[in-house]
C-alpha cells in the first residue's frame, strides 16, 4: 500500500453503527510544532458514539469524519520546531478535543505539547484507555473541585471509564470516596479505594449517604440524578455536572440549598498526563480495559459500549 495512505474507520453521515466504515484514506502530515504518531491503540469513549449518532460534539465536526480522541502510539515524524519529542518516543494523548483528532486510524497528527510520554509499565492498549477518561476525572477533582484530604467525594457511575479513575484519584488526594454502581462491581471498586459502595438499582443513594463535599456526576438528568445529588451535598459543596452541563433544574435546586454547581468539559493537558503516567507507574492507579477490538470492529465496540455496562474501558487495537 502507498505510504501516503492509511487504514481508518470513517463516517460520512451521522447515524447508527452501520455508518462506521473501514477504508483507506490520505495519511496526515505534521505541520510545524506538530508530530506524526503511528497509532497502536485508540480508546473508545461515550462521546464517540454520541458524536457518531449526531449528538455529543457533532456540531463541531465535518464530514467525512474519523472518530476518536484517545491515542497511544509511537512518534514517527516531528515537524519543524518540535524539541520535546523525537521519532521512536512512546506517547499517549487526547489531542485536539473537542475538535476532531481522528484516532480511529493508523496515524494522527497534533501539536507535540498535546502528547505526553506514555506510562512505561503498561502497554499501548491500556495507555489508550486513559487520556480522555483520566483527564476528565483529574481535571474535575484537582482543577475544578480542588479536593483536599478528609473531604467526602461521591462518584456516580463509578464502574465506568471516568468513574473508576475518579475513585482512585479521589483516594490518592486523601478523600473519603462514596461510589454508586451495580452490586457485582462493588468488590472491585473497594479494591480501587471506594470506602462506601451503593447499588443504585436497590437503594436510592440519598437514603444511605450524606455530608458530601464534591459530587462527580456522570449521569446528568438520568433519573434526576444531578438534582438528587444536591440533597446529600453539604452547603458550600460542589456538584460537577459532566455529561451535559448544569441543567436549569440543577441550578435551581442547588441554589436553594446553598450548593455550588458547575459544568465541565475536559481539555488537552500534557502536564496532567505526565502526572497520571507517574501514578500508573508507581502502582497508585490502574486502568481497567474490559475488551479490545480490531480497528475494523469499531461498530461492534460501539454496540457494546452503548449498553452502558462496561467495566472500565473499550479499546481499538490499530498497530501490533
Amino acid at each position: 500500500m502507498s505510504e501516503h495512505t492509511m487504514r481508518a474507520v470513517t463516517i460520512k453521515e451521522f447515524g447508527g453503527y452501520e455508518v462506521l466504515t473501514a477504508e483507506r484514506v490520505a495519511r496526515p502530515e505534521p505541520l510545524p510544532t506538530e508530530v506524526l504518531v503511528r497509532v497502536h491503540a485508540a480508546g473508545i469513549n461515550p462521546v464517540d458514539w454520541k458524536t457518531r449518532a449526531g449528538q455529543g460534539m457533532a456540531g463541531l465536526q465535518t464530514m467525512p469524519l474519523i472518530l476518536g480522541w484517545d491515542v497511544s502510539g509511537v512518534v514517527e515524524e516531528v515537524g519543524f520546531g518540535v524539541t520535546t519529542l523525537a521519532p521512536g518516543d512512546e506517547v499517549y494523548a487526547m489531542p485536539w478535543f473537542p475538535r476532531p483528532a481522528g484516532a480511529y486510524a493508523e496515524y494522527v497528527t497534533a501539536p507535540s505539547r498535546h502528547f505526553a510520554r506514555k506510562p512505561a509499565s503498561i502497554g499501548h492498549v491500556e495507555a489508550a484507555a486513559l487520556p480522555l477518561a483520566a483527564l476528565t476525572a483529574w481535571q474535575a477533582l484537582v482543577d475544578t473541585a480542588d479536593v483536599r484530604p478528609g473531604q467526602r467525594v461521591l462518584v456516580h457511575a463509578a464502574a465506568g471509564g471516568v468513574g473508576h479513575l475518579a475513585v482512585q484519584f479521589a483516594k490518592h488526594l486523601g478523600a473519603e470516596v462514596v461510589a454508586t454502581a451495580r452490586e457485582p462491581r462493588h468488590a472491585w471498586l473497594e479494591e480501587l479505594g471506594a470506602d462506601q459502595t451503593i447499588d443504585y438499582t436497590r437503594k436510592r443513594f440519598e437514603e444511605v449517604t450524606g455530608d458530601i463535599d464534591v459530587v462527580i456526576d456522570l449521569l446528568g438528568d438520568q433519573d434526576d440524578n444531578a438534582a438528587r445529588s444536591v440533597s446529600v451535598t453539604r452547603p458550600g459543596g460542589l456538584v460537577i455536572a459532566i455529561p451535559g452541563g448544569v441543567s436549569e433544574r440543577l441550578a435551581t435546586v442547588a441554589g436553594r440549598a446553598g450548593v455550588r454547581s458547575s459544568p465541565f468539559l475536559v481539555e488537552p493537558d500534557s502536564p496532567a498526563l505526565t502526572t497520571i503516567a507517574g501514578l500508573v507507574d508507581s502502582g497508585a492507579v490502574r486502568v481497567e480495559v474490559e475488551r479490545s477490538f480490531a480497528l475494523e470492529e469499531a461498530a461492534e465496540a460501539h454496540r457494546l459500549g452503548e449498553t452502558n455496562r462496561t467495566r472500565g474501558k473499550l479499546v481499538l487495537t490499530v498497530t501490533d
